[in-house]
């Protein structure tokens, strides 16, 4: 079985949890509601818990998933490098395929895809600085 160091895959996906409010609320928050087509209302709806234990849940997952994709002891350049390149590479690059057939602008492209790009350059570097 591989090795994971899930202390550093729980602070990757926290820090990816933490990164993605600071990302949609005090950054973006009204930006990011205007080019999804979100009212004030779809904002404020919802079932938060669940939403928030969700958003957790998968930030595990990316964070586990990156863990063994990067190997045990990854060098921390090598982290903040194939964290970036995934992020813009694979998770950006798939919004922007999905976003052109959907017609969505390119204002939530920059917004969703800076965010996956920042996202995993994180994750890569708390898996890489911490050994």
């Amino acid at each position: 079985m591989p090795h994971v160091n899930w202390l550093a895959v729980l602070a990757a996906a926290l820090s990816s949890f933490v990164l993605g409010g600071i990302w949609y609320s005090a950054l973006f928050a009204k930006a990011w509601q205007a080019a999804a087509g979100l009212s004030d209302a779809d904002v404020a709806g919802g079932n938060k818990p669940l939403m928030f234990a969700g958003a957790f849940a998968l930030s595990l997952v990316q964070s586990a998933v990156f863990a063994l994709f990067l190997g045990p002891n990854p060098a921390p350049m090598l982290g903040v490098g194939a964290g970036f390149a995934a992020g813009l590479c694979w998770v950006a690059a798939a919004f922007g395929i999905t976003y052109l057939f959907e017609r969505r602008s390119l204002k939530l492209f920059a917004i969703n895809g800076g965010y996956a790009t920042l996202q995993f350059t994180a994750i890569g570097a708390i898996l890489g600085l911490w050994h």
